[in-house]
């Protein structure tokens, strides 16, 4: 079967912890398997965004999952019901996201003989903590990936880390650029001039994305008289270990220091209003909030972290700080609120032409349509022998 040649009938089954993840980081790979003539079936919880997956042309199939922590009758729960799933549906491929998806999505696929690929988007608290959990979820992964067809990382220390601990074979890794940026969506919004800078930091609401220091920071250069505002934008009460309560953000809101802007649908209205984009996080995949805001022509500020770092080029796209370093941080908006507008407008397009060299969407799509079309070779090849 020729590579660019469509299919039929082909059935993926595509698993992560939530609709809105699959509607806002995974549409456009949904949307090339159908135009490839794959039958989708997108599996997660269900939340306001699931009807958009139906409208596109996909099946869409909840599956009841607590995000929060590991609980063995709650997840043994999710193994059966995606074990009855895969019965059910008799899928040729499962990609698997996220963690749990990814771990038990894999462990009954390897019980069922269906094909799978693994994306690891980020090794999260887990990785950050040591303990019996980050044990336990490591020889979780390690079963889990013992037979996977391909696991993709999206940075290489992330890669490292599972192939030097013995997680995943290196045989089947590769790396992506995060989970790529559609160009056109996100495209080059002009920069407006005005009198203050607007920082904008857009992220789950997580002591880990590091939210604590950019209000440390942003109370930090309100006392140094700096004229700007500091916006936050995301998920609040989200099921986490590491979430910030609504009282926490009430309590930041009152003191009049930062603006918090709730959830949009439409981050790129916000991308626009901003000056710059701020992530001080501890540890990511590729953060997709940093792709949108360079995207358009955003400088952005972020911690010189895993994943982080990746998306950035210091003094040329953006500024890296030093992590969970607050103070750092400030200085270094400061030194961005400095800069003239025509260095801002220059920083915010070298790191348009950045994405569009290193992190185009299409470059994801096309690893996946690869593997999917090797993976469907080579299993009816040996059907038909």
């Amino acid at each position: 079967m020729d590579r660019g040649a469509k299919v039929l009938s082909h059935k993926i089954i595509i698993a992560l912890n939530s609709s809105w993840n699959l509607v806002n980081f995974r549409l456009g790979l949904i949307q090339s398997f159908l135009l490839n003539g794959y039958e989708v079936v997108a599996v997660a919880p269900l939340d306001e965004y699931s009807s958009q997956l139906s409208k596109i042309g996909c099946r869409f199939i909840s599956l009841p999952m607590d995000n929060k922590g590991c609980n063995i009758i709650r997840d043994s729960l999710v193994i059966f019901r995606l074990f009855r799933l895969f019965k059910s549906e008799k899928p040729d491929i499962f990609l698997g996201y996220t963690i749990k998806p990814n771990i038990y999505g894999s462990i009954v696929a390897l019980a069922l003989g269906v094909p799978y690929i693994n994306n690891i988007s980020g090794l999260g608290t887990t990785f950050m903590k040591e303990g019996w959990l980050n044990l336990f979820v490591r020889l979780l992964y390690k079963f889990a990936l013992s037979n996977s067809s391909k696991v993709f990382f999206q940075n290489y220390e992330d890669q490292y880390t599972f192939v030097s601990g013995g997680l995943v074979k290196k045989s089947v890794v590769d790396c992506l650029p995060g989970s790529g940026i559609d160009l056109k969506k996100f495209s080059p919004v002009s920069l407006p001039e005005k009198s203050f800078v607007r920082f904008l930091l857009i992220a789950r609401m997580l002591w880990d994305k590091g939210i604590g220091e950019f209000v440390t920071a942003s109370r930090l250069l309100s006392q140094r008289g700096v004229d700007a505002e500091f916006c936050l934008l995301g998920f609040l009460d989200v099921q986490n270990r590491s979430a910030i309560s609504r009282q926490q953000m009430n309590e930041w809101i009152d003191e009049g220091i930062i603006k918090y802007l709730g959830v949009s649908d439409n981050v790129s209205e916000e991308i626009a209003k901003a000056d710059c984009v701020v992530l001080p996080s501890y540890r990511e995949g590729t953060p997709r909030s940093l792709l949108e805001a360079a995207a358009m022509s955003r400088p952005v500020i972020t911690a010189n972290s895993v994943g982080c770092r990746n998306v950035v080029e210091d003094r040329i796209t953006g500024l890296l700080v030093r992590v969970k370093d607050p103070n750092d941080l400030a200085d270094k908006m400061e030194t961005f609120s400095k800069f003239p507008h025509s260095y801002r407008i220059e920083m915010g397009l070298k790191g348009r032409e950045k994405i569009e060299r290193e992190f185009d969407e299409k470059i994801v799509i096309r690893k996946y349509l690869n593997i999917i079309s090797t993976i469907l070779q080579k299993k009816y090849a040996f059907i038909c022998d």
